[in-house]
Formats: structure tokens, sequence, C-alpha cells
């Protein structure tokens, strides 16, 4: 399935508007890696932990999102947002929305 952020597919026609499609992840940090994560904030640098688990919310949302839109037929979806938000100090949510579409390669 092809995904992407713009509204359009660069050499397919869009032939249908199947809507709004969505995906969730939410996912707890380990108590450990947060604290660990406290203390590189204030030394500076990258937090490992949370990175890979921001990945892995934001394969399991678009994934979520890709299963609901084969499942009304589409075979891509064109305008993706991806947006994250942390839910308390452990949570960390990704959210991804777009639009089920149709396409076909254009003659």
């Amino acid at each position: 399935m092809i995904v992407s952020t713009t509204p359009t597919l660069q050499g397919k026609r869009i032939t249908k508007y199947l809507g709004i499609v969505t995906g969730e992840a939410i996912l707890g940090a380990n108590v450990f890696r947060d604290m660990l994560a406290g203390i590189r904030d204030i030394i500076g640098g990258r937090s490992g932990a949370y990175e890979q688990e921001l990945r892995k919310a934001k394969d399991i949302a678009l994934k979520e999102m890709m299963d609901q839109a084969r499942s009304l037929g589409a075979t891509a979806v064109v305008g993706i947002d991806l947006d994250y938000e942390t839910i308390g100090n452990s949570m960390l949510m990704v959210s991804a929305s777009g639009t089920a579409v149709v396409c076909e390669d254009e003659q």
C-alpha cells in the first residue's frame, strides 16, 4: 500500500475517495528508562530509549491506519498526518490519520 503525506501521488490518478482512516498507539515507557532519560536530559544528549518507543508507536499507528484502509478496499492513503503526545509522565501516544483512496497508474 502506498502511503504519503502529500494529497496526490505522482504518476497515479485517484479514482475514488473512501474516507478518513486512523490508527493510534499508546505505549508506556519503562520507569528505569524514564530515570535514565531524565538524567540524560540534564546532562544533554539523545534519549535512545524514548526514540525507540516513539518509532515503535509510530509504526503501530501507521499499521493500524493501513489495515483500516485495506478493509475499505483502498490502494493508498494520502494526506497522512502524524501527531505525538505524552499522557501523564510515562505514556507516549502517536496517532496517524489520512484519507483512504483507490488509485491507478496514469495512462
